[in-house]
């Protein structure tokens, strides 16, 4: 158990927020008029991911695709996310975000009425900083003056969560959903600690 945490900070993509329905306007802006149809484009990156390798960029790469903008007015919070967050600041529990995303990260929590539950957000638009670049985890724990081994780290990827995150002794817990629960560890440093089902499997856990 990680009875030594004091601080959880979660991954937003594939963690919190559902992005199927942004990924899937992505994919289809992205083969319109191209030889290319949506489902051999899907199966491709599920190959790509299968083997370890990220998965959009190496399917856009294969079928020389261009990359389309990311909408993320389309992406909503899963229904879990809520309520794990509002327990487990009942509970004394610091939160915070460590993300990959566009700009707008902030505005988009308060309006998804998730901005109370975190003492800060570490989003890579605002920060010009990016997983899995150690320096935004070391960003997120001087904002939390808090030590790694009191931390933990949640999220669905493995190369963008757990691997950084496990490199400078945050705890870790993998949530197998989305496309990163495809994912199979290419190196130690991808091995979770935890690995988890449900997003409310996380409060049993602490």
């Amino acid at each position: 158990m990680l009875s030594e945490v004091k601080w959880v900070f979660f991954d937003l993509g594939s963690t919190l927020i559902d992005e199927t329905a942004a990924d899937e306007r992505r994919i289809k802006d992205m083969t319109s008029g191209t030889p290319v149809t949506e489902e051999a484009y899907r199966k491709k990156r599920l190959e790509m991911i299968r083997e370890g390798r990220n998965g959009d960029k190496s399917a856009i790469e294969f079928f020389g695709l261009t990359k389309a903008p990311w909408h993320s007015e389309d992406e909503v919070p899963y229904p879990d996310a809520a309520p794990t967050l509002e327990e487990l600041h009942r509970r004394g529990f610091r939160l915070g975000v460590i993300a990959n995303q566009n700009l707008g990260t902030e505005q988009r929590l308060i309006n998804w009425d998730m901005r109370q539950f975190f003492a800060f957000v570490a989003a890579s638009a605002e920060l010009g900083l990016a997983k899995p670049d150690p320096a935004i985890f070391e960003w997120a724990l001087a904002q939390a003056a808090c030590s790694p081994q009191n931390a933990v780290m949640v999220g669905d990827r493995m190369d963008n969560d757990i691997a950084p995150a496990n490199r400078i002794g945050i705890h870790t817990v993998r949530l197998m959903r989305g496309l990163g629960a495809y994912h199979e560890p290419q190196s130690v440093d991808e091995i979770p600690e935890y690995t988890i089902s449900a997003l409310s499997e996380l409060i049993d856990l602490l």
